[in-house]
């Protein structure tokens, strides 16, 4: 049997053999914003995990099983900083491109990573574990999703590629960030998934949906990176780390759509609705005669928005500590027969099972009655206009 065949084998026994185990790790994370490394700590984590046995008698893939099999496939990306040339201007004398450092890894035939790792670059240098450099072009970006595709003309030969996963993960199930925090290249860092369906921040002012929560200990120069299960599948692209234990990776189902138009097309066409919302607590239910605290009420529409002559907004009620409760606006319940409980499930339905110039069925509380409105979903625009 050749060596790529005997690596395609151990990979089918690995994801036949995944399951589930869980093991807590008590180790505070850092950021994870993928920035310059220019200083390193020295920070240790070992990633303590026992085998466990099956009821069939088989055993289920360790951390270290996972490791050796697809860390080959995880890279650091290098943002060469220094003054950029401009026409007009004297050489040396223009603006300053940041410098830094972050993860990425191979997808197909390609390399996934952060937007904000890349940021405006054209080229990066990536470095593979066996310490071969390549050059890479950025091909595409999306800074709504956080995400950037990155092609290379000659991968080496050790990596076959890790597959975004089609499920959503369990809570509580085991997860590994594999990536280069601190600079500190080829790490592996272990823990579960913390939550799900989490909403992350956007420079643009929207936000990013359908996000992995994580206590894996994730640090500056993780980013990019793969957040895997114990079958090596990547549940999430790591995205940042917010102290006491919490991390966070933009959720595969999110790239799953994302990274294909990136590749092709350079750019992905996020839906909008262009609307703006509030949850319905039972403040705002109780203020609004709502049987149920469900649902979001829309609060403002863009004027020249898709949804600007769809809804009625609320207006400011009584007051509860000084805040003005809404009343009187419609209260979304449900898109296409989805049921919206909350902001987040708003953002992540629009984000996984919509797109522009698709009309869509929302069902909304209007006036103490369940009312069905349709609108056409248009192009997000770079900026939120609330």
């Amino acid at each position: 049997m050749s060596s790529d065949q005997s690596r395609l084998a151990r990979r089918q026994v690995l994801k036949r053999c995944g399951g589930v185990s869980v093991t807590l790790l008590g180790v505070a994370a850092g950021s994870g914003t993928g920035a310059a490394a220019s200083s390193i700590s020295e920070q240790h984590s070992t990633a303590v995990a026992s085998s466990v046995t099956q009821d069939d008698g088989d055993t289920e893939n360790t951390p270290a099983d996972v490791y050796d099999e697809y860390i080959d496939d995880v890279v650091l990306v290098n943002v060469f900083g220094g003054l950029d040339d401009e026409p007009g201007v004297p050489e040396g004398d223009g603006p300053e491109t940041p410098a830094g450092i972050g993860s990425g890894f191979v997808v197909d035939d390609a390399v996934v990573t952060n937007h904000h790792v890349v940021r405006e670059a054209e080229t990066v240098e990536l470095q593979f574990r066996d310490e071969q450099w390549r050059t890479a072009d950025v091909v595409g970006t999306d800074i709504h999703s956080d995400l950037a595709a990155l092609e290379v003309d000659d991968l080496p030969e050790e990596t076959e590629g890790i597959t975004l996963a089609e499920d959503e993960p369990t809570v509580g199930e085991e997860v590994l960030a594999l990536g280069n925090p601190l600079g500190l290249d080829a790490s592996i860092s272990q823990g579960i998934v913390s939550g799900v369906n989490r909403s992350l921040p956007s420079p643009t002012g929207f936000s990013i949906p359908a996000a992995i929560q994580t206590d894996a200990p994730v640090n500056p120069g993780n980013s990019g990176g793969p957040l895997v299960d114990l079958s090596g599948d990547a549940v999430g692209v790591v995205f940042a780390g917010a102290g006491q234990t919490i991390g966070f990776a933009i959720s595969a189902a999110l790239a799953n759509r994302v990274v294909p138009s990136l590749l092709e097309d350079g750019s992905y066409d996020h839906p909008y609705l262009g609307v703006s919302v509030a949850p319905v607590s039972p403040i705002v239910a109780e203020a609004n005669d709502l049987e149920d605290a469900r649902g979001v009420m829309v609060v403002g529409t863009v004027s020249d928005g898709p949804a600007a002559d769809v809804f009625e907004t609320a207006e400011p009620g009584p007051t509860v500590d000084g805040v003005p409760v809404p009343v009187d606006g419609d209260v979304i319940v449900a898109i296409d027969d989805t049921e919206i409980p909350s902001q987040e499930r708003l953002s992540s339905t629009l984000a996984l099972e919509t797109e522009p110039d698709e009309t869509i069925t929302i069902d909304v509380l209007r006036d103490g009655d369940e009312e069905t409105v349709e609108l056409t979903l248009e192009e997000r625009p770079s900026e939120t206009d609330f």
